[in-house]
């Protein structure tokens, strides 16, 4: 158990030390500084621009950056959705595995594209190696490329002025991966190959065994997979129980790994932030308050596990901790960390079934997800999150004080509120709708395999998981059918475009505007007050948004758990 501590602070410590070159050399790829890599890798960077008609050298307006976000966004689902429909009349098939349906083809696409990577289907049942790695694997890497692109240009907002200019998203999107995913995507998968993680085009091993029955054992080109799905906060697992397999995650060194490289972009972005902005020890405020909030849900989440099920402990045939639904070669500590790192971001992945977590964990993993996925979150997008709390914090400190609110050098005006609104306020009562419509119809409940208070959370999370672009969830919900596939699909659109769109508004907004130099009234975001008041924030319109749905649920479950009830 200590040393389980022990690996967490050895791991927090790396994570910070290594988010600040990787900040750095995240500001100087989208400032169109010269970086190392591009001795190598400019000519390949080149002939993307002329193979696909890019003039790299031509910025865009806010409308034309959307505009071809959108498209690239559109043709990645209709390809994907394509690829998997007719999987079984493309290559690499060894399984012969058949074609998806047209709903469950379409949630998937929409799935990756989103980066959000739910998956209604076993991985090794559904989808060929094609799929795998033409169809997921790409969109992996673009997916993610897509929101540090968007990222990057909402940033671009505040450090220019009086032009209508925010970037090329063909050049970001270009950088993202070449600079960034690949090269960290190329040197993990090979040190998981080197752990054990399966990266073979042979078709499924069959076997005899003890008992002297056959049994066939899934394999495939998992390294590759898995390496992006960890970095580029995808988490789409290869094998269905994804990384509690022991052909993705099999030892503890590479559990330790893969949690770190859930993090490491994430704890980047704020870094990026300071140095893109010239203002470091702003960056680190929005970083320290990242910290806090991820740091408290950890604690949160390892005292209700480390606590266990009162029922078990008081039988006095279990130890007290709760080992249910966890991977004993990981044990409690690591897998608690591993929920707090990957529902704080929008990775999604699982080395333990969330399902069997102690209500209060539970709780933690949802409101990490329901408040927008802004604890680090996803790669690039959950610091665009962070960035509407920040300005909804300021807006509300101004309207206290009497004063137009400005964040760094930029005054905010109507159109960054309603933008502002949009962003936090749609995914929300999105969330709240769809849940609300399941409960009350047949076909919602038809998929819940526990009843009481665990059969709405199970229903809330998998709702909270798509609106937050996460992909995890409490396993006891089965949701491959043409009802959740669908309306998980209408939550996955609405949560990753109603971030990103809104954000590129608000950059082509700033970014006309001139700087507004800081004076006396000027409230300081570098100092312990606006972080305080930027994580009582993101708590509160959390508490106020989602307190009658968690009650509900987790927290009405955690009273009949000690009480002795169990669903």
């Amino acid at each position: 158990m200590t040393n389980s501590f022990f690996e967490i602070c050895v791991s927090m410590v790396l994570l910070i030390l290594l988010s600040i070159p990787l900040g750095k050399y995240l500001a100087h790829i989208y400032s169109g500084k010269i970086v190392w890599l591009m001795r190598w890798m400019s000519p390949v960077e080149r002939f993307i621009y002329k193979l696909f008609s890019v003039n790299d050298s031509e910025e865009m307006s806010w409308k034309v950056y959307i505009r071809d976000f959108l498209i690239f966004n559109i043709w990645g689902i209709v390809i994907l959705f394509f690829i998997q429909v007719f999987q079984n009349h493309l290559p690499l098939n060894p399984q012969h595995l058949p074609g998806l349906s047209w709903d469950l083809a379409l949630n998937t696409a929409v799935s990756f594209v989103t980066n959000t990577n739910w998956q209604s289907y076993g991985g090794e049942t559904t989808m060929s190696y094609f799929t795998q790695m033409f169809g997921l694997t790409v969109q992996n890497f673009v997916s993610a490329a897509a929101g540090m692109a968007a990222c990057a240009a909402f940033l671009r907002g505040f450090v220019r002025h009086s032009t209508e200019m925010i970037g090329n998203f063909w050049v970001d999107l270009t950088r993202s991966v070449l600079y960034v995913l690949l090269p960290l995507a190329i040197i993990f998968a090979l040190f998981l190959v080197s752990q054990g993680v399966v990266q073979t085009f042979k078709p499924y091993v069959n076997v005899q065994t003890l008992e002297g029955q056959s049994q066939s054992i899934a394999v495939g080109p998992a390294a590759a997979q898995i390496s992006i799905k960890q970095i580029g906060s995808n988490g789409g697992g290869f094998f269905n129980v994804n990384s509690a397999h022991p052909f993705e995650n099999p030892t503890p060194l590479s559990n330790f790994l893969e949690t770190m490289a859930i993090l490491l972009i994430p704890f980047a972005f704020p870094i990026f932030l300071g140095e893109f902005l010239n203002k470091r020890k702003e960056g680190w405020a929005v970083f320290i308050a990242m910290l806090i909030l991820f740091v408290a849900g950890l604690g949160l989440a390892l005292s209700s596990e480390m606590r266990g099920n009162p029922i078990l402990k008081n039988s006095g045939v279990h130890c007290g901790i709760n080992m249910e639904g966890k991977e004993v070669r990981f044990g409690v500590i690591p897998s608690v960390y591993w929920e707090a790192a990957t529902t704080a971001t929008s990775n999604g992945s699982v080395n333990a079934m969330h399902d069997s977590f102690t209500p209060i964990s539970g709780l933690v993993a949802m409101f990490n997800i329901a408040i927008g996925e802004v604890i680090f979150g996803g790669v690039g997008v959950g610091l665009i999150g962070m960035m509407f709390y920040a300005i909804l914090a300021l807006f509300i400190i101004g309207l206290m004080i009497g004063r137009t609110p400005e964040l760094y050098n930029k005054k905010l005006g109507e159109s960054e509120m309603s933008m502002t609104v949009i962003a936090i306020v749609l995914p929300c009562v999105t969330l709240l709708a769809l849940t609300a419509i399941a409960v009350a119809l047949p076909v919602g409940l038809a998929g819940l395999n526990n009843s009481g208070p665990h059969g709405f959370s199970e229903i809330f999370y998998a709702y909270a998981s798509g609106v937050g672009n996460n992909g995890s969830a409490f396993a006891g919900l089965t949701a491959n059918t043409p009802f959740y596939n669908l309306t998980l699909t209408l939550a996955m659109l609405i949560g990753r475009f109603a971030t990103i769109v809104p954000a590129l508004v608000i950059a082509g907004s700033l970014a006309q505007k001139k700087m507004s130099p800081e004076n006396r009234a000027t409230l300081p975001t570098a100092s312990p007050v606006f972080v305080g008041i930027l994580c009582a924030t993101v708590i509160v319109i959390g508490a106020l948004t989602f307190f009658p749905a968690v009650t509900i649920g987790p927290v009405l479950e955690h009273f009949q758990m000690t009480a002795g009830k169990l669903f």
